[in-house]
């Protein structure tokens, strides 16, 4: 299991076991959160925070919204707007302590432009 939560606490998660790996991508919102994702089910991941501590971002296609917490600003999690059963969500990995994602992958995402890896 990773744990992770944002710099003041308000926001946590709870991924289950290990991704096969995180990703880095160079989209102009995830390069500006230097997030490291990881996916998963929506109903596989815990998330622990109190209504209202988070502010949600949805830009561009509209299919995902990103959260932050509302104190410190940290990018924690994005959610999919997907409203179907296996519809999945990401975890910013990079709030986790770093022994809990040492030796993971990192694999990069072009979000950019080609939306292909780039490795």
């Amino acid at each position: 299991m990773i744990r992770g939560s944002c710099h003041c606490g308000a926001v946590r998660f709870d991924y289950p076991g290990r991704p096969e790996w995180l990703t880095r991508c160079n989209c102009s919102y995830c390069r500006r959160a230097g997030a490291l994702w990881a996916y998963a089910e929506t109903r596989q991941i815990a998330l622990t925070f109190e209504a209202g501590a988070t502010i949600r971002y949805i830009w561009g296609d509209r299919t995902l919204a990103f959260h932050s917490c509302r104190t410190c600003g940290c990018t924690t999690h994005w959610e999919n707007l997907d409203p179907s059963p296996a519809a999945r969500m990401a975890v910013n990995c990079a709030l986790a302590e770093p022994a809990e994602i040492a030796g993971l992958r990192i694999r990069h995402f072009d979000g950019a432009e080609t939306w292909s890896w780039l490795d």
